[in-house]
């Protein structure tokens, strides 16, 4: 059966992340779902000079932040997992706290009461205590935070690899086999 995967932009730096994990989506079984915050596409713009409509071939549908009649709005839509690509503290610590005020949250609020996996790519440093405190709430609520953090021992090239692999990391926490995705092969 086909996956649905529900991808969360908001405002953080990070847009290329997001990019580089729909690009290596297209070619698996799975349906994307997107929502884009107001400040995400702000950032997709200044970042990458593109907007959400450049990213349609990878994504089934985009569902305005503020459509509470969405699918991801209820649990009985059947999305397997979500991910917020980057996710900003402020998006952060709706969810940790069950403050539900657009899509996202509401969609990572029914992640969390169904039991499905929902992945935060956290994007801030430092963190303040407020922040890491809201990093264990959603732990300890069944959420995992994966910092966008670049990792160098696959020898990126540039950017796009660097993102590449860590967009590889979270299709491998979804349960997606990422065919010729560098791997650690011990030195």
């Amino acid at each position: 059966m086909r996956k649905k995967i529900i991808l969360a932009i908001t405002g953080a730096s990070g847009s290329l992340y997001a990019v580089q994990f729909l690009k290596l989506m297209q070619h698996l079984d799975v349906e994307i779902h997107g929502i884009i915050s107001d400040a995400g596409r702000l950032v997709l713009q200044h970042e990458l000079g593109i907007t959400p409509d450049d990213l349609n071939k990878y994504v089934v549908q985009w569902h305005a932040k503020g459509d509470f009649t969405a699918p991801m709005s209820s649990g009985s839509s059947k999305f397997d997992a979500m991910l917020v690509l980057p996710c900003t503290m402020g998006t952060l610590g709706a969810i940790a706290n069950g403050i539900v005020k657009n899509l996202v949250h509401r969609a990572a609020d029914v992640m969390l009461k169904e039991k499905k996996p929902l992945l935060l790519a956290v994007r801030e440093t430092p963190f303040n205590r407020i922040h890491m405190e809201n990093m264990l709430k959603v732990h300890d609520a069944g959420a995992v935070v994966c910092p966008p953090m670049p990792s160098f021992y696959h020898h990126p090239e540039n950017l796009e690899e660097m993102a590449t692999f860590f967009a590889g990391r979270l299709a491998d926490m979804l349960g997606f086999e990422i065919e010729g995705l560098k791997r650690w092969q011990g030195i």
